[in-house]
C-alpha cells in the first residue's frame, strides 16, 4: 500500500492549502484504521521505521552535514539516538503499560455506596501536528521524539519540516513512509508538509487534535495562541528553550574552580551553543576578574568552531549578544566574534545588577555565549535565583560537605528547592547538555521553558498524545481488549486497586 508523504516535493517546495488538507484528511483516515492495532503490531511499525532510517543512514547524514554545518560524527550519533528512541518506545508500548488499564468491578459494599462496574484506559488523540527543530535535525525533527511518541501512542502524524534543512526533511520522511509501508501500517499514517503558511493551517485544521513543537519562545507562543483560539482548543506541547542556570557553591569554587570553568566552556559551546540545554548562566562567588578570565582563556581555544545553523540564527545571535553587552552592569569578559565560525563570548555581571534588571537572567543568547553572575553570599544568591523564569534544567556544582553539613533549612537545601521550583531537571555536579532517552527522563519545565508540565524526551512523552476513557456497565464482549477480565492483550491491569502484571512480564521473571 502507498504511504505517500503528501504535501512535499523532492525539493521541499511549499505545501499548498489543498495539499495540507489532503494530508490531514488521509492521516485521519489512517488513524481510524490503525487505532485498534495491538501493541505488538504498533511496536512493529516503529521498529520498521528504525530499520529504514538505519538503511538510509549514510545518505541522511551526508545531506544533513551539507544543510546544517554540523559534523558527521555529531549527526551520526544523533541519528543513532533517534533509532534507539524508536526501538525503546516500541518496547514500551509492547508492554502495554502506557494504556493504564484500570478495572473497578461492581461492589455493592463500596464505602460511599454501591459501586458500578467501571473501567478506564488511555486511547490515542488522533492526528498530531509536529513542528521540527533546526538545531537537532534528527532527534527533534521529522523522525524525532514528537513523531516517535505520537506514533507510539497510536496517533497519526503530519510533520511540518523545518526550513533549515528541507532536503533532509524530505529524505527522512521518505524513510519513515517506507518503514511504515513495510510493516503494513495504514496508508497516510505519516505525512510531511513544508512552509510557514502550511504550519499555521496545520495548527488550525479541525481534524488535528494536538501539536508538538520544538523551537523559539516567540514562534512557539504564536502557535500556542493559535491552538488556544481555535473554536475547539487543542493541547500544545511546546518546548521553547531556556537559560539553564548553573550555580557553583563557595566550597566547590574554592576546591575546583579551574575544572568547573573548563567543563562550563565545554558545555556552553557544545554544538556552538545551539543546544536547548546550554548553560546560559553561571552563578559563582564574587571575586576578581583574573580568577575567571585566566581559566576561561585557557579552555576556550580548545573549542571546535563552525558556522551556526543558519544565517538567520547567526544574525539573531549577534543581536542578542550585543543587546546583553550593552545592558547596565554587564561587561564583556572574553570578547568573541561574529564571523562565519564565531569565537565564544563570555559576559560578566554582579548579582546586584541582575537584581536591578531581571532581564539579565532571562535573555537567551542562542549561540556560543554565556553570562557569569557573581554573588556575594547565600542570601544574595537565593534572591537572584528567585528571579529566574522557567528552565528546562538547572544545576548545582557542589561538594560532599555542602550536603553533609546541610539541613532542611540549610543553604544548599534551600537552593535546590528554589531550582526545583523553576526547572524540570535539577543536576548535581553535572552539566545540562546531553539529554539521555530513558524511562525517568524529564525534558520540560515551567513556562517559558515549555508550555505544559509534560516531557518531550523519554518514554513518558508517549502519554502526551493519549487521553483516558472510562466504560461503565459494559458486558465483557463489548469492552476494548485491555479492559476485559480475560486480558487478551496481556497488558498490566489495575484490578480493584491492585496492580496485576501481564503474564508476558511474569514469564520473563521466571
Amino acid at each position: 500500500m502507498s504511504h505517500s508523504a503528501t504535501g512535499h516535493s523532492a525539493t521541499g517546495e511549499q505545501t499548498t492549502t489543498a495539499e495540507l488538507t489532503a494530508a490531514v484528511e488521509a492521516a485521519h483516515e489512517a488513524f481510524l484504521k490503525g487505532r485498534s492495532a495491538t501493541p505488538a503490531a504498533r511496536a512493529g511499525w516503529l521498529e520498521s521505521v528504525a530499520s529504514a532510517l538505519e538503511a538510509d543512514a549514510a545518505a541522511l547524514v551526508g545531506v544533513a552535514s551539507q544543510e546544517t554545518h554540523l559534523a558527521e560524527q555529531r549527526l551520526t550519533g544523533e541519528l543513532r539516538r533517534s533509532v534507539f528512541q524508536l526501538r525503546l518506545f516500541a518496547a514500551e508500548i509492547r508492554s502495554g503499560e502506557h494504556l493504564d488499564a484500570t478495572i473497578d468491578h461492581a461492589d455493592p459494599e463500596w464505602g460511599m455506596g454501591p459501586r458500578p462496574d467501571i473501567r478506564r484506559m488511555n486511547v490515542p488523540l488522533g492526528v498530531v501536528g509536529v513542528f521540527g527543530a533546526s538545531n537537532f535535525p534528527f532527534a527533534f525533527s521529522v523522525a524525532g521524539g514528537d513523531t516517535a511518541s505520537a506514533l507510539a501512542a497510536g496517533c497519526a502524524v503530519v510533520h511540518k519540516g523545518h526550513e533549515a534543512h528541507p532536503e533532509l526533511a524530505v529524505l527522512t520522511a521518505a524513510a519513515v513512509v517506507r518503514g511504515l509501508e513495510a510493516a503494513g501500517a495504514p496508508s497516510g499514517l505519516f505525512a510531511l508538509v513544508m512552509g510557514r503558511e502550511a504550519g499555521v493551517q496545520l495548527v488550525g485544521h479541525p481534524l488535528v487534535r494536538a501539536i508538538g513543537f520544538t523551537g523559539s519562545t516567540a514562534g512557539g507562543r504564536a502557535l500556542m495562541d493559535l491552538a488556544a483560539k481555535r473554536p475547539e482548543p487543542i493541547p500544545f506541547y511546546g518546548e521553547l528553550g531556556g537559560i539553564n542556570a548553573v550555580v557553583v557553591t563557595p566550597d566547590a569554587w574554592q576546591e575546583r574552580r579551574e575544572q568547573v570553568l573548563r567543563e562550563y566552556v565545554g558545555s556552553f559551546t557544545l554544538g556552538m551553543g545551539q543546544f536547548c540545554t546550554k548553560p546560559g548562566l553561571l552563578f559563582v562567588p564574587a571575586g576578581e576578574d583574573a580568577e575567571l578570565e585566566e581559566p576561561l582563556r585557557a579552555a576556550l581555544p580548545e573549542v571546535a568552531r563552525h558556522a551556526l545553523l543558519t544565517d538567520r540564527l547567526a544574525g539573531g545571535y549577534e543581536r542578542a549578544v550585543e543587546e546583553m553587552s550593552s545592558r547596565p552592569g554587564v561587561r564583556v569578559l572574553i570578547p568573541g566574534s561574529f564571523d562565519e565560525a564565531p569565537r565564544p563570548t563570555v559576559l560578566v555581571a554582579e548579582a546586584s545588577a541582575a537584581l536591578a534588571d531581571a532581564e539579565l537572567l532571562r535573555r537567551e543568547m542562542f549561540g556560543p555565549a554565556s553570562l557569569v553572575v557573581r554573588y556575594s553570599d547565600d542570601v544574595e544568591l537565593l534572591r537572584v535565583v528567585g528571579l529566574l523564569e522557567g528552565q528546562l534544567t538547572t544545576a548545582i556544582q557542589g561538594t560532599p560537605d555542602d550536603l553533609a553539613e546541610d539541613t532542611a533549612d540549610g543553604p544548599t537545601a534551600k537552593l535546590a528547592e528554589k531550582l526545583a521550583e523553576r526547572s524540570g531537571r535539577v543536576l548535581w555536579n553535572q552539566w545540562p547538555t546531553g539529554v539521555t532517552v530513558s524511562y525517568a527522563q524529564h525534558h520540560g519545565g515551567p513556562y517559558p521553558a515549555t508550555s505544559s508540565n509534560t516531557t518531550s524526551v523519554g518514554t513518558a512523552a508517549i502519554r502526551r498524545f493519549l487521553r483516558p476513557v472510562a466504560y461503565q456497565g459494559w458486558p465483557e464482549e463489548g469492552l476494548p481488549e485491555p479492559l476485559r477480565d480475560a486480558n487478551p492483550w496481556q497488558v498490566p491491569q489495575r484490578v480493584d486497586g491492585v496492580w496485576h502484571r501481564s503474564r508476558v512480564e511474569q514469564g520473563a521473571d521466571r
